[in-house]
């Protein structure tokens, strides 16, 4: 079994904090692992983007070839339709619906939601929202990955959940229940 992955968003939303979660559940999975990151301009808020692929057998590339991608997990809607390009034809995506405007010509809201309504597999979600009912308003990127849990299949929501624990435990237990509330709040629902 392969997946490959593209984690999409604006610098500072907590991507690669993604890329290392899904990192962590399949490393103790014992799942092989190649990851290529682009920041871009992210200390700026430009594009930060992670190519994540794990496989049950040996990976040879830690690139994902056009048209090959399982799965986009966007932080932000119009990042989202950036890679579109590399998604199979029975790829998902899984976004935030909350539009970050941060260049002068960011496409209007309407277009930018038809187009994504007109694909076949896109899961949209207000993870800024969840995250802040969940309590813990600075999770919404812990609340991104648990929505796209289900998809991910390589490794398991219940894997990822523990990943969750490992990654925050340095910064206490309150952050660690603070996340794992966040990563529950959309898991379930």
């Amino acid at each position: 079994m392969k997946k490959d992955i593209i984690l999409c968003g604006v610098g500072g939303q907590g991507i690669l904090s993604i890329a290392t979660i899904i990192g962590e559940a399949a490393t103790k999975a014992g799942i092989h692992l190649k990851q290529a990151e682009v920041h871009g301009m992210s200390q700026r808020g430009g594009d930060v983007q992670s190519n994540l692929r794990l496989s049950t057998e040996t990976i040879y590339s830690d690139l994902i070839a056009l048209g090959s991608c399982d799965l986009i997990i966007s932080m932000e809607p119009m990042e989202a339709l950036r890679y579109l390009p590399y998604l199979s034809k029975d790829g998902v995506i899984v976004t935030s619906n909350k539009p970050l405007v941060n260049i002068p010509n960011y496409p209007e809201e309407k277009k930018l939601f038809e187009e994504l309504a007109a694909l076949p597999h896109v899961v949209q979600l207000d993870i800024e929202q969840v995250a802040k009912e969940a309590g813990n308003a600075r999770g919404a990127n812990v609340v991104l990955l648990g929505k796209a849990a289900r998809y991910l299949e390589i490794v398991t929501p219940e894997q990822l959940r523990e990943a969750v624990a490992t990654i925050f435990a340095r910064k206490g237990e309150a952050v660690v229940e603070a996340n794992l509330k966040a990563f529950d709040a959309a898991n379930e629902g």
